[in-house]
């Protein structure tokens, strides 16, 4: 997985919003002001991406994939960390962003989710 490719990704969703956290050296992608991904690194430096997550699905793909582990830094039960040099389509990867941007989105007000799609 391409960093460059997961930043697009996550920024052509719809109303999404992009800001860098210095203190954690991550890019956040917010819709409606909740972060729906994060791409940064774990302690040692290696690069993730950490998504949010349906509980069920969450521990079902990290039992499958060795390279998909509980969310870093953030809730264990609704987010998973990737690794990016997990062997991973990149198909994949672009149906659990937007599983997690949809979420995210789905808990917004009704209100802010017609703002959004109105766009």
């Amino acid at each position: 997985m391409n960093k460059d490719h997961l930043d697009a990704l996550c920024k052509s969703q719809k109303g999404a919003f992009h800001d860098y956290q210095p203190d954690w050296q991550a890019d956040r992608y917010h819709v409606g002001g909740k972060m729906f991904a994060m791409l940064g690194s774990d302690a040692k430096g290696k690069p993730i991406i950490t998504l949010k997550c349906d509980p069920v699905r969450a521990e079902e793909l990290r039992e499958e994939y060795e390279g998909i582990i509980p969310g870093y830094y953030m809730n264990k039960t609704h987010w998973n960390s990737i690794y990016l040099d997990a062997s991973l389509p990149n198909d994949f990867a672009e149906s659990l962003i937007e599983h997690s941007y949809q979420l995210v989105f789905d808990k917004l007000p009704k209100k802010v989710q017609r703002e959004i799609v109105s766009e």
